[in-house]
């Protein structure tokens, strides 16, 4: 099978070397450049890849890619959409092309897009942006997605593929309002990006309409899928404790937990809040409610604090304050295990052994 990589670029200089070494294993990689400044262009033809350059005024996300995925010739027969500031393990296409049948349209794989500074995975999901050539088409001004206009598709499961991302924290987010704004002004029933924008307005402090925005998300007919709607009570109660309304972000936080019992994130946001406002018995309760749920959804709904130190550290200190000394120090050697070198644990810990003893 031809396989080829595509992205899109734009002042990625820091990132090419790395990126097209994890790339080569495609036969080509397309890229197109819309408009950079530094040396991509340069760089990234030096090292053999094809690259057009055309600036996408007004910019949209949907337009760049799906030029991108015009470069790629149209004999080839599985295309990977990838950015540059993300990384392949070494092994992919030939995982991909064994998953890869006849009748396969798309395929699947893990993306790790959060990673600690060990490099291991903090929030993983699932991934498929490695596709036929023909039938699919990017849509969307942001958060864009593929869709595919042949028929069903056929997508297999490469979990055992790893791509790995490594943002750039200095780039600006700036574009991504008025884009989630255009895009839900285009397709105002779209509950993907209507969630989208009420979390994007949550981001930028502005908790009204926040508010309003993800209550029309749980409204729409499309709005089913339990995880993201869970997502969208929780942001909205995080919005009402901003607003210091802790009544109100109690109720939305219960309907999260309602919504989707089998995710830790709702019981821990709201565990975080008690331990503000320290309702320790009730941090407590919510942190080994959390505890039950052991599986771990490959979604990007999952928060960190769901899964790190977080729960431990909580129970820790509500321990501490109910007065039960070694189970504090009990959940911050936990904790601990997470963060050995956290000057703030090794502290408590020491404050916890004192009067343990």
């Amino acid at each position: 099978m031809k396989v080829c990589v595509y992205a899109i670029c734009k002042n990625e200089e820091k990132f090419v070397r790395k990126w097209v070494e994890s790339m080569k294993e495609a036969d080509e990689i397309y890229v197109l450049d819309t408009g950079s400044t530094d040396k991509s262009v340069s760089l990234l033809e030096s090292l053999g890849v094809h690259v057009s350059v055309e600036v996408i005024d007004p910019w949209r996300f949907d337009v760049a890619r799906n030029k991108s995925l015009e470069l790629v010739p149209s004999d080839v027969d599985i295309c990977v959409c990838t950015d540059l500031d993300e990384v392949f393990e070494p092994g992919w296409r030939e995982k991909i092309e064994k998953a890869w049948n006849n009748d396969t349209t798309r395929c699947q794989y893990t993306y790790h897009w959060n990673l600690d500074e060990d490099d291991k995975p903090v929030i993983s999901f699932f991934l498929n942006q490695a596709h036929k050539r023909h039938g699919y088409h990017w849509t969307h001004p942001v958060h864009e997605v593929l869709e595919y206009t042949l028929g069903d598709e056929i997508v297999v499961s490469c979990p055992d593929v790893i791509l790995k991302h490594y943002p750039d924290s200095t780039k600006s987010r700036s574009t991504y309002l008025p884009l989630l704004e255009l895009s839900v002004e285009e397709d105002p029933d779209d509950d993907r990006n209507m969630h989208y924008l009420g979390r994007e307005y949550m981001y930028y402090k502005m908790w009204d309409k926040s508010i309003e925005t993800l209550k029309r998300h749980l409204t729409l007919e499309r709005a089913v899928w339990k995880d993201e709607r869970a997502a969208s009570m929780r942001f909205i109660g995080r919005c009402y404790k901003n607003k210091k309304d802790f009544e109100e972000a109690r109720l939305w936080y219960d309907l999260a937990i309602k919504e989707a019992p089998h995710l830790r994130d709702a019981f821990v946001e709201k565990a975080l809040m008690e331990y503000e406002l320290e309702n320790y018995k009730a941090v407590e309760d919510l942190c080994f409610r959390a505890l039950e749920i052991k599986s771990h959804e490959k979604t990007y709904i999952n928060e960190p604090f769901s899964w790190d130190s977080t729960i431990y550290d909580l129970l820790s200190i509500s321990a501490y304050h109910l007065g039960r000394y070694s189970q504090a120090v009990y959940f911050v050697d936990i904790a601990l295990s997470y963060l050995p070198d956290d000057e703030r644990l090794l502290n408590n810990r020491r404050i916890f052994k004192e009067k343990e003893s």
